[in-house]
C-alpha cells in the first residue's frame, strides 16, 4: 500500500488556540500552551498518523500587526510556515470573534484571509471553542468568513476537548501527497532537544508568572551534558529586560524560580524518559530582542530593520 506524506499549517491571530489543537492531533505534548497571548514564537512541528498518511503539523506564531523586531520575525515564521504547507488551516477563536467582532483578534483574523487571498492560497477554516458560545451565532459567523471565498470547507471544533478534530484531521490527510513518511513512527515532534527543553521552561514561566511578567522573557539552554549514569545536566540562561523583572522571576528567597525548575524538571523527566538536572540562572539584558544570536537559538530570522 502506498504511503502519503506532507505538511499542514495551521496559522491563526494569537491565542486562537493552535498548539491546542496540535498537541490534540498528535495525541502528546508538542508546543507549549499558555493564556499568555504570541505564547508560541518559532514554528513547531507535531507529527500525526492517519492510516497510511503521516501529517507533519505545523503549528506557527500567532499573526497579528508586528510592532517590534520580535514579534516581525514570529509573523514571517507564520506566513513561512504556510506557504511551504501542502494545506493550510485557519484556526479561529470562534467565541471570542461573536463576542468582540470589532476586537484585536477580529482585525487579526481579517486580515490573515486579506493574506491567504492575496497570495491565491485556498485553506480550511476551522471554528474552535464553540463550546464557549451560542450556537445560533455560529453559521453567521462562518458565513461571514467564508464569503471571501479562500476557504475549501469550514470545520467547528473544541480543540481543548477535541470536538470536531477527526474529520479535521481528514481533511488534513486528504491533502497530503503521495511519499515516503519523513519520520519513524513513534516519533510525535520535531523540535531540537536543547530547544524543547528551554521552551517547556519558559511555558512554566509564562504559567506561573502570567500577569506580573511582561512578554519579553527569552529563555536558553546553554550547556547539555550527557552523563554517565543516563541523565542529563540542563543549564539554562532566564533573559529579562530590567532588574525589577529578574526579581519577579526570582521571587522572594529565590521561591519562584525554584519552583518553575521543579515544575519544569518533572515535565522534562517525561518527556525524555530519564533524570533531569535542571540548573537555571536569570540574567538581565536590555536588548536581548534585538540580538541575532538569541533569533538563532529560537528558530527563527533575524529580520533587518
Amino acid at each position: 500500500m502506498s504511503t502519503r506524506c506532507g505538511f499542514a499549517a495551521i496559522i491563526g491571530a494569537p491565542n486562537a488556540g493552535k498548539s491546542t489543537l496540535v498537541n490534540a492531533v498528535v495525541g502528546s505534548k508538542v508546543a507549549i500552551v499558555s493564556p499568555k497571548v504570541q505564547t508560541t514564537r518559532m514554528n513547531v512541528r507535531g507529527v500525526a498518523i492517519k492510516g497510511e498518511t503521516q501529517i507533519v503539523l505545523v503549528d506557527t506564531p500567532g499573526i497579528f500587526k508586528p510592532r517590534r523586531r520580535l514579534d516581525k520575525a514570529m509573523v514571517a515564521a507564520a506566513w513561512s510556515g504556510a506557504g511551504d504547507a501542502d494545506a493550510v488551516v485557519l484556526l479561529v477563536d470562534a467565541a471570542d470573534l461573536a463576542e468582540n467582532p470589532q476586537g484585536h483578534a477580529a482585525r487579526d483574523t481579517d486580515a490573515i484571509v486579506e493574506g491567504l487571498k492575496t497570495s491565491n492560497r485556498k485553506a480550511a477554516l476551522a471554528l474552535n471553542k464553540i463550546d464557549a458560545m451560542k450556537h445560533a451565532e455560529l453559521l453567521p459567523l462562518a458565513e461571514k468568513l467564508n464569503a471571501a471565498g479562500v476557504f475549501e470547507q469550514v470545520f467547528m471544533i473544541s480543540a481543548l476537548k477535541g470536538g470536531g478534530l477527526t474529520d479535521l484531521a481528514d481533511w488534513c490527510a486528504s491533502k497530503m501527497p503521495d511519499g515516503p513518511w519523513l519520520y519513524p513512527e513513534d516519533q510525535a515532534a520535531d523540535i531540537p532537544s536543547r530547544l524543547l527543553a528551554a521552551e517547556i521552561t519558559r511555558e512554566k514561566i509564562y504559567l506561573r508568572l502570567h500577569d506580573e511578567l511582561p512578554y519579553a522573557t527569552a529563555v536558553e539552554t546553554e550547556k547539555w551534558e550527557e552523563r554517565k549514569d543516563g541523565s542529563v545536566k540542563i543549564d539554562q540562561v532566564i533573559y529579562v529586560q530590567r532588574d525589577g523583572q529578574k526579581a519577579i522571576v526570582l521571587g522572594k528567597g529565590g521561591a519562584t524560580i525554584k519552583k518553575i525548575g521543579e515544575l519544569a524538571r518533572k515535565e522534562l523527566e517525561e518527556i525524555f524518559g530519564r533524570r533531569v538536572h535542571l540548573f537555571l540562572f536569570v540574567k538581565v539584558r536590555e536588548d536581548w530582542a534585538d540580538k541575532r544570536e538569541h533569533y538563532r537559538e529560537m528558530g527563527l530570522e533575524f529580520p533587518e530593520e
